[in-house]
């Protein structure tokens, strides 16, 4: 059947019955006799695909002299998935079909979709196609070293050269893998609600961060709102954060309060954290009717209010742990009712910790002044102005660190 043939797919062996059965039904067959070229390098490409039958092989520098064979996929694999990841969409390499085949066909708006549904599939995702790069290096190399072999001493400084060129070429695949799962699971816009004004910014230090936000709607009319921070940058911190916030949503779902969803999604970061990384965190859950917003800080920078008048709201301050490293961890479980005409702010310390060249911090206190100023307009325009104002501080148009804002106006 074909339930069967997808659910031996690497990618899709976590998912439920129902999605399998689902994607069985949309997923379009492809009937492919051997020597078929299903797509060329250097192509536009929205397509991927699953092989249900047959092999295929994938091939760079198809009919040129540097033809190569870099890998052969049979049964239950996927083909075509670095397009889907790619900026500008092209084919990395051409494919072509080793045997009569029997294919299924996926879109990159199916496979944006199945990604918004079950965002852990992106961890999954980026771990099986880094097996796939280093897979591919390996080839690469020894090819290289093959050819290499037969170059005079002339050539050496050229060999260098190959070597930085490919290893350049697999960090920028791989960041770009991450680009598009950051862009893909963090929400595109914030929630609306009569009553309520919320913004939301990320910026980046480089071209994939560790922060991150979320906005998870609860039962009885609540919202989590979620702000984190992982303890590196680059593709682990991709990962680490891609788990975390699946954690995060799997664990709002079902928890009482935000405290007991921490505490939940900690021992499932200590069950599956091999890099010692770590994330600081600050959720909450905002009731609509009551303003009640109750919070839970782990290791993070605690959130800022200010009232009507801008005058700043003294919240009860508590040490608290980061998740991911320890058992026993120590959560700042606080909470505030949020009165009319009020302003929440939650970020990281991206932007408290913002130093100018002279080594001056941002710090709250300039936070809180940037805010007051902005109490009368938007919350996305006290967003843009609190980021305009870090760089204004620190001199240069790219933040130091990453820099993420949750702003939160009540009407």
């Amino acid at each position: 059947m074909i339930e069967d043939m997808i659910s031996r797919v690497p990618l899709f062996t976590t998912l439920p019955r129902n999605e399998v059965e689902h994607l069985a039904r949309v997923l379009r067959p492809v009937e492919c006799p051997a020597g078929t070229l299903l797509f060329h390098e250097g192509t536009y490409g929205n397509q991927y695909y699953i092989v249900l039958q047959g092999e295929v092989e994938i091939i760079k520098g198809l009919a040129t002299v540097s033809e190569r064979l870099i890998a052969i996929r049979g049964e239950a694999s996927f083909i075509g998935e670095m397009s889907l990841f790619s900026p500008d969409g092209l084919r990395t390499a051409s494919v072509r079909a080793l045997t009569d085949c029997r294919l299924l066909r996926m879109t990159r708006l199916e496979f944006d979709a199945l990604l918004h549904r079950y965002p852990a599939l992106a961890y999954e995702m980026v771990r099986i196609l880094s097996t796939r790069l280093g897979e591919s290096e390996n080839t690469m190399v020894r090819d290289l070293r093959d050819k290499n072999l037969q170059l005079q001493q002339a050539y050496d400084e050229l060999k260098a050269t190959q070597a930085q060129l490919i290893e350049a070429e697999k960090l920028e695949a791989e960041l770009g893998i991450a680009r598009r799962i950051q862009r893909n699971i963090l929400p595109q816009q914030p929630p609306h609600r009569s009553g309520y004004d919320i913004g939301m910014l990320l910026e980046p230090a480089s071209s994939v961060g560790g922060d991150f936000f979320d906005f998870i709607p609860l039962k009885d009319d609540r919202l989590a709102v979620i702000v984190g921070d992982v303890s590196d940058h680059g593709i682990p911190a991709a990962i680490f954060m891609a788990l975390t916030f699946s954690l995060l949503r799997g664990e709002f779902a079902r928890a009482q309060t935000p405290g007991e969803a921490l505490l939940n999604a900690n021992c499932h970061l200590l069950d599956m954290n091999e890099s010692d990384m770590f994330v600081t965190l600050l959720c909450g859950i905002l009731d609509f009717n009551t303003r009640h917003f109750q919070y839970v800080r782990a290791g993070h920078p605690p959130p800022v209010v200010l009232d009507a008048r801008g005058r700043e709201i003294e919240l009860p301050r508590d040490t608290g742990t980061t998740l991911g490293l320890f058992d026993d961890v120590m959560l700042d479980e606080k909470s505030v009712i949020l009165p009319p005409g009020s302003l929440l702010a939650l970020y990281t310390d991206g932007v408290t910790e913002a130093a100018n060249p002279q080594g001056e911090l941002f710090d709250e206190e300039r936070l809180t002044g940037v805010l007051r100023l902005n109490l009368a307009h938007s919350a996305q325009q006290a967003c843009q102005a609190v980021f305009e104002e870090v760089s204004r501080h620190c001199g240069t148009p790219a933040p130091q660190d990453d820099i993420t804002l949750v702003i939160l106006r009540v009407e």
